[in-house]
């Protein structure tokens, strides 16, 4: 249940959060966009079958993860999907098989955790009180 007792700095650090949420999203989905070919190729690379599919479902996963933040609507369950999504993309495109042949791969492996705690911290606060639309999800006010 959320705070009551909220305090303006409080407020302002979930907006901002949710806008920072939001903005990593949107260029992720902006380039997917730009060049779903050069996504499907990549996905490939990697070894999943279908790419280009899989690349137009993160697409699609991806906006729709930026509406919810950006209108806080379902930041719930949005922000939870979105710690999975990031831990995953980080262990598939940058885990432990690709270290050997390039260590950078680890730092951007490594990154790819405390965004997902962020999300996790964000499925907990909810969206707050302001600017939000909050559709009631269960065990949220």
């Amino acid at each position: 249940m959320p705070d009551i007792t909220q305090s303006p700095w409080q407020t302002a650090a979930l907006l901002i959060a949710r806008l920072i949420f939001a903005a990593v999203f949107l260029m992720g989905v902006a380039f997917k966009f730009m060049d779903m070919g050069a996504t499907a190729g990549y996905i490939a690379a990697a070894g999943f079958p279908f790419p280009l599919f899989l690349a137009w479902c993160a697409a699609i996963l991806e906006t729709l993860l930026v509406l919810a933040f950006l209108t806080g609507a379902f930041l719930t369950p949005a922000a939870l999907v979105g710690a999975v999504y990031v831990t995953f993309l980080g262990f598939a495109f940058h885990g432990p098989s690709h270290w050997a042949a390039n260590q950078a791969e680890f730092g951007a492996f490594m990154s790819h955790f405390p965004f997902a705690a962020g999300l996790l911290f964000a499925a907990v606060h909810g969206p707050g009180r302001v600017l939000a639309l909050n559709p009631g999800w269960p065990g949220r006010a």
